[in-house]
């Protein structure tokens, strides 16, 4: 028995030595968040200073912590396996998508989106398999900050949230206020009533979303200069091309290279320029 206590008591304080060691970073990168300085923040960014260091302080964390544990998810777990996670946690995110796409009045986009909850759900085993995908039918990103665009709410500044992230003002705001009003594509999931089931799913849907990113996370090591740059830049057109969806009018037309009657490119009284003769 004592034998025992002992080794508690030594994993304990392992414990807690571990946790002491990650504190002083945790706040140095947290002191960083505060004091970093940007003479010229970018206009769609006023916040770039305090954003800047909170990003370095999450993107610590996440070395640290988050993408460990999602490597270690996806080494330890057979792809089909994770394929069927992440399809029935895709399966919860459709349904959200279909209330806000009839909130925002894209009647045609909710069919869709609740046709694809309801063919997932039978016919894919409770959403394990995306048949909907196999068969022709497209997932349409949506939640309420996109249905808060679509009614006229701008963005607002662009945001670094501890842990959580790339937002806006408006993303932010409407993601916070769904979770205290339990209207979110976890509401299901909130409705279970045994807790460590409950926080067990949860804690799984978390660890998916992050492993689902790990690709996109080698992609932006390889190719950006400015990490941060490039994911705020990519977060802030991704969101302003949601709220446009299909509605979009904004863009300009482009010609139709497809078509025999092109535009004339040449100069005002220039002759067309006979094709050279070969050389003999």
């Amino acid at each position: 028995m004592n034998i025992h206590n002992n080794m508690n008591l030594d994993t304990s304080s392992s414990k807690r030595k571990r946790m002491a060691r990650c504190i002083p970073a945790l706040a140095a990168a947290a002191l960083a968040a505060g004091c970093a300085s940007v003479p010229n923040p970018n206009p769609t960014d006023p916040l770039e200073s305090y954003n800047r260091g909170m990003y370095a302080f999450n993107d610590k964390v996440d070395q640290v912590v988050f993408k460990p544990i999602a490597q270690g998810y996806e080494t330890v777990t057979p792809k089909p396996v994770r394929t069927c996670i992440h399809n029935m946690f895709n399966n919860l995110a459709d349904a959200w998508s279909s209330i806000n796409s009839f909130l925002q009045g894209r009647a045609h986009d909710g069919i869709n989106s609740m046709g694809r909850v309801l063919f997932n759900s039978t016919m894919g085993l409770g959403g394990c398999i995306d048949v909907a995908s196999m068969n022709g039918s497209k997932r349409i990103v949506n939640d309420f900050g996109v249905t808060l665009g679509v009614w006229g709410f701008g963005p607002g500044p662009y945001i670094v949230f501890p842990f959580w992230g790339s937002t806006t003002l408006r993303d932010g705001t409407a993601s916070l206020a769904g979770l205290a009003a339990d209207a979110s594509m976890y509401t299901p999931i909130f409705a279970i009533d045994n807790v460590p089931l409950r926080n067990s799913i949860i804690v799984l849907s978390l660890i998916d979303m992050r492993a689902s990113l790990l690709s996109a996370d080698k992609l932006v090591n390889d190719i950006a200069l400015d990490k941060y740059s490039f994911i705020r830049d990519a977060y802030l057109q991704r969101r302003q091309a949601l709220v446009e969806g299909s509605h979009a009018t904004s863009r300009q037309s482009l010609p139709d290279y497809s078509s025999d009657d092109l535009p004339d490119y040449s100069d005002n009284g220039d002759a067309p320029t006979a094709p050279a003769k070969p050389a003999k």
